[in-house]
C-alpha cells in the first residue's frame, strides 16, 4: 500500500474514532446521568427515541464507515509490517474494531433491543431500566475510551511517519 494511502487511513481514523469518542463521552458524562435523574417511564422514553431516531442519523454512516476504516488500517499495518509504526496501527485498529465495533453488537445493541421491547408500565419496569442504566454505560465506557485509544494512536502514527 502506498504511503498516502495509508496517510489517508490515519487521517480518517482519527477523525472518525475522534468523533465517535465525543459521541460516546457525552452519553457517559452527562447524557445517562440526566436520564437517571428522569422517572423511569420518562427515562425509557428519551433513551427509546434516541435509539430510534439514531439508526436514521448521520451517526449510522460514520459507525460503520470508521469501522471499516479501523479494519484499513488493520490491513495496511500487516501490508506494512516491518515499518515504522505498523505494530502501533495494528494495535489502533484492533482496539477500535473490539473496543467500540464489537462492544456495541454485543453488549449495547441486545441492551436497546431489550429496552425497546419493555413495558414502562410494567412492574419489571424500573429494575430493568436499572440494569439497563449501568451495563450500558458501563460498556459505553468502554467505547468512549478504546476510540479515544485508537484516534490518538492514530494522532501520533502521523505525526512519526
Amino acid at each position: 500500500m502506498s504511503s498516502s494511502f495509508v496517510t489517508i487511513v490515519l487521517w480518517t481514523a482519527a477523525l472518525g474514532s475522534g468523533l465517535m469518542a465525543g459521541v460516546y463521552f457525552a452519553f457517559s458524562v452527562f447524557v445517562m446521568k440526566a436520564f437517571a435523574e428522569l422517572e423511569t417511564t420518562q427515562a425509557i422514553a428519551a433513551m427509546n427515541a434516541i435509539n430510534k431516531v439514531i439508526l436514521r442519523s448521520l451517526f449510522m454512516p460514520l459507525f460503520f464507515g470508521s469501522t471499516v476504516v479501523s479494519v484499513l488500517l488493520i490491513i495496511a499495518a500487516f501490508n506494512q509490517w516491518g515499518d515504522v509504526g505498523a505494530a502501533v496501527a495494528l494495535i489502533a485498529g484492533l482496539v477500535y474494531l473490539f473496543g467500540m465495533f464489537m462492544c456495541t453488537v454485543i453488549f449495547n445493541v441486545p441492551l436497546n433491543n431489550m429496552l425497546r421491547d419493555l413495558n414502562p408500565q410494567s412492574a419489571r419496569a424500573e429494575e430493568a431500566w436499572l440494569h439497563y442504566l449501568k451495563s450500558w454505560t458501563k460498556w459505553n465506557h468502554l467505547r468512549t475510551v478504546s476510540s479515544l485509544i485508537s484516534c490518538m494512536l492514530c494522532i501520533w502514527l502521523l505525526f512519526v511517519r
